[in-house]
């Protein structure tokens, strides 16, 4: 059986498709096999492995829609073991094309049951809001990973993302977990990053995670070249830090 993370933040710039594409990557680069599902109608998980969007034939709209099967979207990527259903801006129309649609909370979980053999890990990329599609993940997901920087939005807006998870946990999904606040672009030099860590390991102890992802050039120059970091540069001190993440998160799984 996979084990499906969701990689969710309702703000957005938090790095949750820096994570998802290179936390993916380095799971498959311990031996997993690995199916990244890009939920965002921007698409950036997609371009952060390459697939233009001439090739974006079949997308995860079309599953959410029902109009293509979940087989015919996977496609391989540059990664061995890892594998993408990519995303594109029609995806932004999802809500209003499900708004009578019975059950859409379950939608993308009905999806991966067809699937869930297949794959050790389903990581899912969430767009930067709290809608039907970050909603869908939720309910699909055995953990939830939040990325976050070290600013007071990022930590108001935890509370309220908190708030979401214990509501579908008691309404829609009793088994989701959350995996681990994750710290992104983490720069020791701030004081505010020091006293914000603070007062969330004060509050949420073992929630958070013990890796923290610092300010990396090659991290944000990766994309561009449309490779995750972990294959761009993978000696810089980003993807070293993912490599650290996805121990810790395997270490959790034992």
């Amino acid at each position: 059986m996979s084990e499906i993370f969701a990689i969710v933040n309702q703000k957005g710039g938090v790095a949750k498709t820096t994570t998802t594409v290179n936390l993916s990557t380095a799971l498959s680069a311990m031996g997993k096999k690995v199916l990244v599902i890009d939920l965002d109608p921007q698409g950036n998980s997609s371009s952060g492995f390459g697939i233009g969007q001439q090739d974006r034939k079949i997308t995860i709209y079309h599953l959410l829609i029902g109009i293509r099967a979940i087989e015919e979207a996977i496609i391989r990527t540059i990664v061995p073991n890892l594998e993408l259903i990519t995303s594109n801006t029609n995806l932004s129309g999802v809500e209003s094309d499900l708004l009578n649609v019975k059950n859409r909370e379950y939608l993308l979980s009905n999806l991966l049951n067809n699937i869930i053999n297949i794959y050790d890990y389903v990581i899912i990329d969430c767009p930067p809001s709290l809608n039907i599609l970050t909603v869908n993940a939720l309910v699909a997901c055995d953990k939830v990973v939040i990325p976050m920087q070290c600013d007071f939005y990022s930590l108001e807006g935890l509370s309220h993302l908190l708030k979401t998870i214990e509501i579908v946990e008691k309404n829609l999904n009793p088994k989701i977990k959350i995996a681990g606040i994750l710290f992104t672009m983490y720069d020791k030099r701030n004081r505010l990053t020091d006293q914000v860590e603070a007062d969330v390991r004060k509050c949420l102890g073992q929630l958070v995670f013990k890796t923290v992802i610092p300010r990396n050039i090659k991290l944000s120059e990766a994309p561009s070249y449309g490779q995750p970091a972990m294959i761009y540069d993978h000696k810089c001190t980003g993807s070293i830090a993912y490599m650290e993440l996805t121990k810790e998160i395997l270490g959790k799984n034992i």
